[in-house]
């Protein structure tokens, strides 16, 4: 498994994330054996949130924790990163100093842990007083309880605001990312090309902006083919990329799943991929795409069988 020294930490990070969204309902059983494929794969890493779960907060943190019921010194071995600032029933979102403490010790409580390693802001919340982010971002490191932190879904402009205040390194960004639904990366490759939908930027430079400032980004959904609509391993609407899938799996002996991953670790912003499946055998047929290096031609082959376009 590709692992690297996550920046503005002493983390050395996988390539390749298990996120664990839908594990409530499993079983004591399926929870291990997907804990213990991660493993086997080199997945040390593991991506929660608060609102997880069938629970108004802390489902799958909880179910996790009951699950595994791991030692301290199993705790050492893995990362644990969660997200607080989404309330599920309203006010929707809340990144108040109060929300993120009870969200954190909420966390905390559930997973049976000391501490986090990294904490996400989840989504932005547009009455964000980053003032309070701070505070609460101090009490947390220095009690202790919260080691590093970052954010998902932001963009420049919120993170610079954020960056204001927030003495702390965010050191990462979770944004969704696949081979079919990649502005972040398409829209640069359009640039000029105005008669273009593709050359609308709708990522305001997000991602320039994290390699710039040494935020990872952490791509989830690598297998949808738009926002929640399905995935497109498999699909008879992307024929022509399923065929360029297929022809380069069977070239490195490795599962279509590992492609579409290697897809997104072959770029050199050296990103992470967090996988929501909870079958052992497809994270491990995904997480083979880490040790894959696609070439530049097989990279940008795959890029313009997802439909787009190259100038």
């Amino acid at each position: 498994m590709k692992t690297f020294t996550l920046p503005g930490t002493d983390l050395v990070v996988p390539a390749i994330v298990t996120g664990v969204m839908r594990i409530q309902e499993k079983s004591d059983a399926e929870v291990r054996a997907l804990f213990d494929a991660s493993l086997a794969a080199g997945i040390t890493f593991f991506d929660h949130a608060d609102i997880y779960g069938n629970l108004p907060a802390h489902g799958c943190e909880a179910r996790f924790a009951e699950a595994l019921r791991l030692t301290a010194s199993q705790r050492a071995e893995i990362v644990l990163q969660t997200k607080a600032g989404i309330v599920k029933d309203g006010p929707y979102f809340d990144f108040s100093y109060d929300h993120l403490v009870e969200a954190v010790n909420g966390s905390l409580a559930a997973l049976g842990t000391d501490y986090i390693d990294i904490l996400l802001l989840h989504r932005p919340d547009a009455l964000v007083e980053p003032e309070e982010v701070a505070r609460a971002f101090d009490e947390l490191e220095a009690a202790g309880k919260v080691r590093h932190f970052g954010v998902s879904n932001h963009t420049p402009a919120q993170i610079h605001l954020l960056k204001r205040y927030v003495r702390q390194p965010l050191v990462a960004n979770q944004l969704q990312l696949s081979i079919t639904h990649a502005p972040l990366i398409t829209q640069g490759l359009a640039m000029n090309m105005g008669a273009l939908d593709q050359s609308v930027d709708r990522t305001i430079g997000t991602l320039d902006f994290c390699r710039l400032n040494d935020i990872t980004i952490q791509a989830w959904s690598p297998f949808q083919a738009g926002f929640f609509t399905g995935p497109f391993l498999g699909n008879p609407e992307f024929a022509e990329l399923n065929a360029v899938v297929d022809r380069l799996a069977a070239q490195y002996g490795v599962p279509p799943e590992a492609i579409a991953t290697a897809w997104i670790t072959r770029h050199p912003a050296q990103m992470q991929v967090v996988l929501g499946t909870t079958n052992p055998q497809r994270l491990t047929a995904a997480a083979q795409g880490a040790d894959v290096v696609l070439s530049r031609a097989e990279w940008y082959e795959l890029y313009r069988a997802a439909g787009h376009i190259v100038p």
